[in-house]
């Protein structure tokens, strides 16, 4: 695919991303991303594999199972309305033709079990993947400790990555932001990572990734994407080890602290920030603070 095309369709997904609560309508979306609606059409499916149409709606979906999973008391009917459903009866017809069930009927917990069965198989399925299996509710054999932390707007420069899970596909995207970095003198800023989707809910062929870096502003063009993303809270969870540290703070932070803080997360993606450049200790020890949004219960 052109770079123009990718920055161009990156410009729709970031669209979509700001207003998934909101009607998305076909002309609307291929005005932000600079094409007809018929050239829309046929360029976005060939780069995401669905039409706008499905994109759309599972993105609503899945952000509604986030929303069941992490805001519990939260009623079906807001949940609905946050997602961008018209209503709680167009939910949970959208979610039965999905999913087989009403989301009344639905088993998150188990359905939950078995996407974390697949992310395990496919990690450690990789050569020298690691085994990162769930740490158990209540559990912190690593000392993790939270600090909440107030963040201002901040703009990026991102890559992004789809499929991110295939082997070698996030790392080498962060060596290409890091030659674009480089080159411009903005190597040592504030660099992140961030999943735009939880893959205990999402299907890993169809998560994203950005790699990112902080900047003052950027021009898109090609492969190199804007975001802006706006004031934000975050709970803080800093660690120095390996990729299966990493995976037991995710877990503790959304299994155990997320549900006695008094918080749910806001909408926003998760953060890995970077204490230094991207692999400065190798590929088998991070240096990260991991950064997850919160606003009140």
């Amino acid at each position: 695919m052109p770079g123009d095309y990718v920055e161009r369709v990156n410009r729709a997904l970031d669209h979509i991303v700001r207003n998934l609560a909101q009607p998305l309508r076909l002309e609307e979306v291929a005005r932000a991303a600079c094409f007809s609606p018929f050239h829309f059409h046929r360029i976005f499916k060939a780069l995401l594999g669905e039409t706008l149409q499905q994109f759309v709606k599972r993105q609503r979906l899945e952000r509604a199972l986030f929303l069941m999973s992490h805001a519990p008391r939260r009623s079906l009917t807001d949940v609905a309305l946050d997602c961008g459903f018209a209503s709680s009866s167009d939910f949970s017809r959208s979610f039965k033709q999905r999913y087989g069930v009403p989301p009344s009927g639905f088993d998150l917990d188990g359905f939950r079990a078995a996407r974390r069965a697949e992310f395990e198989r496919v990690m450690s399925s990789q050569e020298g993947g690691p085994r990162l299996p769930r740490l158990p509710v209540g559990h912190n054999p690593d000392g993790f400790e939270v600090r909440l932390r107030d963040l201002p707007a901040r703009t990026v420069a991102y890559i992004r990555v789809l499929d991110p899970y295939r082997a070698g596909a996030a790392t080498t995207a962060v060596e290409r932001l890091v030659a674009w970095a480089t080159a411009r003198g903005l190597a040592d800023g504030q660099w992140l990572g961030y999943m735009w989707e939880d893959p205990e809910i999402v299907a890993l062929e169809d998560c994203r990734y950005d790699v990112a870096l902080v900047v003052d502003d950027v021009e898109p063009a090609g492969e190199i994407g804007r975001f802006e993303f706006p004031a934000m809270r975050v709970a803080e969870v800093r660690i120095s080890g390996d990729i299966a540290l990493e995976q037991r703070a995710i877990d503790w932070w959304f299994r155990t602290w997320l549900p006695r803080s008094g918080f749910v997360p806001d909408d926003q993606p998760a953060f890995e920030a970077w204490i230094g450049r991207p692999f400065a200790h190798g590929f088998e020890h991070f240096e990260i603070a991991c950064q997850f949004p919160v606003k009140p219960a």
